[in-house]
């Protein structure tokens, strides 16, 4: 599972990707890393893969927080996948090069995806468009997009406040 807000081990990067696998091999960890777009990360702390996170992560930002927790799950290989917001913290850009790798991830498992970027939101094979406590409308994303008028202000809306958050960090 990935979280909105990630919780890291006060301990290695590398220990902390292979938290799931123990075992694993460096160049292993190394390819979860890149896969979640997190190899610049790693490659501007002071002990790259060695480097101690600090209580709960907290000396990374969200989204750094949230790559390595993605990285975790890719190299952990689960059945079942949980994505709770999982890209809320990483801009938009950076979002992207994540959202490539969870497919390749999300591939030839269920996954639960919990979004509210559009783009992420676009990945599922079926989407439940949730609101007022109950399930409003079931579909394919671009199906939805098509026959739904609150799916498709709702997007908007979602996708004016990413742009607003862009241009503010700008």
């Amino acid at each position: 599972m990935v979280f909105d807000d990630p919780i890291l081990l006060h301990d290695t990067v590398a220990a902390n990707v292979a938290f799931a696998r123990p075992e694993a091999e460096r160049d292993e960890i190394l390819t979860a890393i890149r896969l979640a777009g997190a190899s610049e990360l790693v490659e501007i702390l002071p002990e790259g893969l060695d480097t101690v996170v600090g209580e709960r992560g907290l000396s990374l930002s969200g989204g750094q927080r949230q790559r390595l927790a993605i990285a975790r799950v890719i190299l952990a290989d689960p059945r079942v996948l949980v994505l709770d917001d999982a890209t809320s913290s990483v801009d938009p850009a950076k979002e992207h090069e994540i959202r490539d790798a969870l497919t390749t991830v999300m591939m030839d498992r269920t996954t639960i995806v919990i979004a509210h970027r559009p783009a992420t939101i676009a990945l599922a094979d079926e989407v439940a468009f949730i609101g007022e406590g109950k399930v409003l409308a079931r579909g394919r994303h671009e199906d939805l997009l098509n026959r739904d008028a609150r799916y498709r202000l709702v997007l908007a809306d979602l996708a004016s406040r990413d742009h607003d958050d862009t241009s503010a960090e700008a």
